[in-house]
């Protein structure tokens, strides 16, 4: 199923904007709020999360499964110049979004950072682009079930779409892979809290505990390679 077609913006509560793909009637973030949740799920528990046990950290590699709308990616720069810790940030995508769409959503205003949100989203693709002293982003077109990753990420932003629209993206193999991709005090990070997920997880290798989830979810996953 092509996800790139017939996608449309939509308004989440806390005011941003998420895309929605009718033919699996999904949206890319919460419906309660695309922030909220974002800042929740893969800043505060990923990052802030990771930074706690690695307190002396002034650098982290992240690989984000779904770059999507690149919101993760934007709210990551702005951590990365408040923390003062540069973040070199791999985000893969099979179905990109479009200049367009891109253009439509509405995360610069927000954040009040339109020129920064304009690089992250117009910046080459396939190779590494520095934004910024603490910030620089590879965006990769490839698919996770099929194609090989890098090595030696400390944070995963796991943000496919939920188990029951891509369940082959949730399977043992593909946590074992991302497992392997990993530093030993790796943290993955996944707005999902499914009980086969979770199984799956461990059988590649985590040690899973569930945490506070973001609006209008009670709770999450995030999950430690030891």
């Amino acid at each position: 199923m092509d996800l790139s077609s017939k996608r449309h913006i939509i308004t989440t509560n806390d005011g941003s904007h998420s895309l929605l793909v009718p033919d699996l009637n999904e949206q890319y973030h919460s419906i309660h709020g695309a922030k909220q949740e974002a800042e929740h799920v893969f800043l505060k528990m990923g990052l802030d999360g990771f930074c706690k046990a690695n307190s002396t950290a002034k650098s982290i590699a992240i690989l984000e499964i779904g770059f999507g709308t690149g919101l993760n990616a934007l709210l990551s720069a702005h951590w990365a110049r408040i923390k003062n810790i540069s973040l070199d940030y791999t985000t893969i995508e099979k179905y990109p979004v479009s200049q367009v769409e891109f253009s439509q959503l509405n995360y610069g205003d927000l954040l009040g950072d339109n020129a920064l949100y304009q690089k992250i989203t117009t910046c080459s693709w396939e190779t590494f682009v520095e934004l910024s002293s603490d910030f620089k982003i590879r965006k990769v077109e490839i698919d996770l079930i099929s194609d090989d990753l890098n090595y030696g990420f400390d944070v995963v932003f796991f943000d496919a779409f939920a188990p029951n629209k891509q369940p082959k993206l949730w399977e043992i193999e593909i946590f074992k892979k991302i497992f392997n991709s990993m530093s030993n005090g790796g943290v993955l990070v996944t707005y999902c809290c499914q009980g086969q997920a979770r199984r799956n997880m461990i059988s590649a290798g985590f040690e899973v505990e569930k945490v506070p989830g973001p609006p209008g979810k009670r709770e999450m996953l995030r999950a430690k390679k030891i």
